[in-house]
């Protein structure tokens, strides 16, 4: 079994940090750090509990004021990089909040978000005063360098996933498009997944504004088409007739349905969780012109309460010429994952053409 995440964060670590630190402070004192580091319950804390526990517990044996406590992480920096120093820019959010400390605590964040990420400690900043912060990520979005412009959009994301919800954005989005506007053209894949990811939260509470945003965007530049087409993703698996319609989706028609034949046949019928089944789907369209067709499957997941709820995965998306038949198969593993536990029961499963579902079959999941 794989070791977890937060295991990182163990004794050697900790005592390899604190030699770094005592080499810019030498009065930091590496045991008493590693000691009420790992203090109960040590053990029980996951990943970001672990790394609030260094944050606060590497404050507490600097002794420094803010302003020399960052000059020993400044200090050490080119030689703490990666996910595990989150740490760092949570220093920042922990003790760096105060008024006095904004434009030291800017320049910090700034600094270690090329080390590891400062995405979620500058959310507290926002809360406590969105205005003034993102003013601050416009300028970020202007930034040289990738990991600071990416900063600058991954911080205000309204959904993003660990970090804290930004309620005032979900409510009204409108803070953040100057933002994604500078950076909708940006050259960096790792800016512009970025970009693409906050559409696709704004999408969830504002879907008109995204709307509105990818019919002014589509067709201008490739990289913000690349933007606009994974920015509204969740609204094409939703087959919003808009979004659909501006990607060349085709639709279903009274006297002309985009699928004339369809079939799904599930084998085995009957599996235990942990286990598998083959999918295997065909499909006839309408005659007559080409089409753009996007082949789902979706899985009706029974949830510990025994109700249901959909998700879907994605089989193809091209386009076809008119009368074309289509076949295909896809093995479905049941075991648990971090992000999905299964619970038995019968699960419906649907064949799902552009948002509209013309075929299922029934699965029976038991325990193992």
């Amino acid at each position: 079994m794989a070791e977890p995440l937060k295991a990182m964060y163990n004794e050697d670590f900790l005592r390899r940090f604190g030699e770094r630190v005592q080499v810019e402070h030498k009065a930091f004192d590496i045991e008493g750090f590693v000691a009420t580091t790992m203090s109960d319950p040590w053990n029980e804390l996951e990943l970001k509990a672990r790394m609030r526990r260094i944050t606060e517990s590497l404050g507490t044996h600097l002794g420094l004021r803010y302003e020399e406590a960052l000059d020993v992480l400044f200090a050490i920096e080119e030689d703490c990089v990666g996910f595990r120093y989150l740490f760092f820019p949570d220093f920042v959010e922990v003790f760096g909040q105060s008024l006095e400390h904004w434009e030291l605590s800017m320049k910090a964040l700034e600094r270690f978000t090329s080390k590891s990420s400062a995405e979620f400690a500058v959310r507290p900043f926002l809360l406590r005063d969105p205005v003034r912060m993102m003013h601050q990520m416009e300028i970020w979005s202007t930034h040289p360098t990738e990991h600071v412009r990416r900063l600058a959009s991954e911080g205000c994301r309204p959904r993003l996933p660990w970090g804290q919800a930004l309620p005032m954005f979900k409510l009204d989005p409108s803070p953040v498009l100057p933002v994604l506007e500078q950076l909708k053209a940006d050259p960096s894949i790792y800016v512009r997944k970025s970009v693409a990811n906050n559409l696709n939260d704004i999408a969830k509470d504002h879907p008109e504004v995204v709307i509105e945003t990818a019919r002014r965007w589509k067709g201008v530049n490739q990289y913000t088409d690349w933007i606009v087409r994974h920015g509204c993703r969740s609204l094409i698996r939703k087959a919003n007739p808009e979004i659909m319609a501006l990607f060349g989706y085709a639709t279903s028609e009274e006297e002309a349905p985009l699928v004339s034949e369809a079939a799904l046949r599930v084998d085995p019928s009957v599996v235990q969780i942990g286990g598998s089944s083959v999918l295997k789907y065909e499909l006839k369209v309408r005659e007559g012109d080409a089409v753009r067709i996007r082949i789902e499957y979706g899985i009706d997941f029974v949830k510990a309460n025994g109700r249901a709820s959909r998700k879907l995965f994605m089989l193809s998306d091209k386009t076809v010429p008119g009368g074309t038949s289509l076949t295909g198969s896809r093995t479905h593993r049941w075991s648990d994952l971090t992000t999905r536990r299964h619970y038995p029961g019968e699960h419906k499963i649907a064949l799902v053409v552009n948002g509209l579902e013309v075929a299922s079959d029934m699965l029976a999941l038991e325990q193992r």
